[in-house]
């Protein structure tokens, strides 16, 4: 039962449970010890015996697609969320399951957004059971109320891939929204009214789920091309008259930050990296979509073009200003594994430097390498850090699961990972004796840079040797904590009950950390 699992102490000290939904599971061992054995899960063998001799797999509505896909209680039932905010599909898969009475199915989107917030009144009529996927906004909270029927899973991207990829995760019906699709099955996100970018979100779920359906709302004739999702894995295609709302996709993340405070975050941490040696000719990096992430893209600019030097490649999300950084001919690729805007998706379909990727070749930890090693330098952010560098992203300092890890995880395996954070929001400290929730294990976090100083992790002494003799802020994360509590004062430790409503995966796999009900 949920909440009522033996639970062990892992590797990094927190108390993780050794069975979730029924299914054993292991503890944390540190960074690069659990290594897998076996080899990789297969979906079921299909013979062209069984599929049309003209290619053409059209089924009438979505819900027959369903219905001739098998669904049944108890399924795991995928989605993508390229669309972000604009999603139109999930919510009609799980209206249908419910007006089947098809009871106890478990969700497992790469990501959620507040437009999957009326899935809740599915998951209060016991027609999903839980959800193995990113639960933000109003799903979060509902999670951390207790009020899920199972326990939730958190993954990162990679970690997403890797747990289908190794057979943690068995997909029994995936339904791949597509922006342009033929009706043998391949499909892209580039071209058609809801253009979206890549679908490489959707990758895993195409190459090893049982039953795989793409709908859309562009149905071109024979072949997609380029084709994202190829129609050999396919079972079915839907056409439906819209699939997503493009200009959703874009949900606020890609505004410059016009806070003073964070704009003196993004200046200073190009600073850092400037007089750290990290900018120069050939770089590589990635950045986020925030504002203080952005404005950091900028100011790399700026230093790139005042040096006449230009960068190798920069791993997206992609937006508009790194979509000025590819044509001006300051970076020679952005490799993208998300759209962030509209910009983006138009340099995807134009610009053959424009590379969409997946989660197998960026982030999977279970692979023979992966991109996010190769990175110099990745920002990104934060809800909290502690004086051991473990940083949080789930959750916030009140317990309320917030927000997904999205490829958070996998980017700290860059050479020289960087989180911009405040000090403190709303008068609660972000530097802290001890986070939430562990999201990141600290020895992968290099550098923490507030507006009142610089923290330098101290593994890392190359860093710490660099600008030991520059203008820069540097302080340990043990003065920036006590900062932050003078001006603050010492934050109450949050009270939570034992049970467990979510947990936390590292990027291998196993469970980093849980999330417990919030307290009343």
């Amino acid at each position: 039962m949920k909440g009522k699992d033996v639970t062990v102490v892992n590797a990094i000290g927190r108390s993780v449970p050794t069975l979730v939904n029924g299914k054993s599971e292991i503890p944390y061992k540190g960074i690069g010890k659990h290594r897998p054995n076996g080899r990789k899960f297969g979906p079921i063998i299909s013979s062209c015996a069984d599929f049309p001799a003209d290619g053409n797999k059209l089924v009438p509505t979505l819900k027959q697609a369903l219905i001739n896909a098998g669904l049944k209680d108890g399924m795991t039932i995928s989605t993508h969320h390229h669309f972000r905010n604009g999603d139109l599909i999930a919510i009609q898969i799980f209206n249908i399951a419910a007006e089947m009475g098809v009871k106890n199915l478990i969700w497992f989107p790469s990501a959620s957004f507040d437009c999957h917030a009326p899935l809740i009144k599915h998951l209060e009529d016991g027609t999903i059971h839980h959800i193995e996927g990113s639960m933000n906004g109003q799903l979060g909270r509902f999670t951390t109320a207790g009020k899920m029927k199972g326990v939730g899973v958190l993954r990162s991207h990679g970690g997403r891939y890797q747990a289908v990829q190794d057979g943690e995760v068995e997909i029994d019906i995936a339904v791949i929204a597509a922006p342009s699709a033929d009706s043998f099955g391949n499909a892209n996100g580039v071209d058609g009214p809801a253009a979206c970018g890549l679908l490489g979100f959707a990758l895993a779920d195409s190459q090893y789920a049982n039953k795989v359906i793409v709908v859309t709302d562009n149905l071109v004739p024979f072949p997609c091309v380029p084709w994202h999702i190829q129609g050999n894995y396919v079972d079915q295609v839907v056409q439906v008259d819209q699939v997503g709302i493009p200009e959703k996709i874009v949900s606020g993340t890609t505004a410059i930050t016009k806070s003073p405070d964070r704009l003196f975050l993004a200046e200073l941490t190009s600073k850092f990296c400037d007089q750290a040696g990290i900018i120069r000719d050939g770089f590589s990096f990635q950045a986020g979509a925030g504002g203080t992430a952005l404005s950091i893209g900028i100011y790399f600019a700026e230093m790139l073009k005042a040096k006449g030097m230009k960068a190798r490649f920069a791993r997206g999300g992609s937006n508009k200003f790194l979509v000025e950084m590819l044509e001006d001919g300051l970076v020679e690729y952005i490799l993208d594994g998300q759209t962030f805007d509209l910009e983006g998706v138009k340099s995807m379909r134009n610009n053959p430097n424009h590379v969409n990727t997946s989660p197998f070749t960026s982030y999977n930890y279970h692979g023979k390498g992966n991109f996010a090693q190769l990175l110099d330098v990745v920002i990104l952010g934060a809800t909290e850090v502690d004086v051991n560098f473990n940083a949080n992203v789930v959750t916030h300092s009140d317990g309320a699961l917030l927000h997904g890890i999205g490829g958070w995880q996998n980017c700290l395996f860059a050479k020289c990972t960087i989180l911009p954070i405040p000090l403190f929001r709303d008068r609660i400290p972000v530097v802290r004796e001890e986070v939430t929730t562990v999201c990141g294990p600290g020895e992968l976090i290099d550098v923490i840079v507030t507006e009142r100083g610089i923290a330098i992790n101290p593994l890392r002494t190359d860093l710490l040797d660099k600008v030991k003799d520059s203008d820069l802020p540097i302080r340990t994360i043990h003065e920036l904590k006590e900062e932050a509590e003078r001006i603050c004062g010492t934050p109450q430790k949050q009270v939570f009950d034992d049970e467990i409503v979510a947990v936390v995966k590292w990027v291998d796999g196993t469970i980093l950390d849980s999330i417990r009900k919030l307290r009343n």
